[in-house]
């Protein structure tokens, strides 16, 4: 583990001291754990969103049709 050095507002500091007291948690613990959810949090909504736009066929009203383009005959 390496050591850091960041700048916060007062008003940041004072509610991390504040959690790792409620939590009797040192607050280097509460800003590690604050840091890794805010990684993950964007990891997850790039890996959520990757696929968007994947299946466009381009086509409109597929949804109101979907029975007579899925059974049209001559269709497997």
């Amino acid at each position: 583990m390496k050591r850091t050095t960041i700048f916060a507002d007062d008003d940041l500091i004072a509610e991390i001291k504040e959690i790792s007291r409620e939590e009797g948690r040192s607050a280097a613990a509460v800003m590690r754990e604050a840091m890794l959810s805010y990684i993950d949090r964007k990891k997850n909504k790039k890996r959520k969103l990757s696929f968007v736009g994947v299946g466009d066929s381009g086509r409109r009203g597929v949804a109101e049709k979907h029975e007579e383009l899925l059974w049209k005959k001559g269709s497997k």
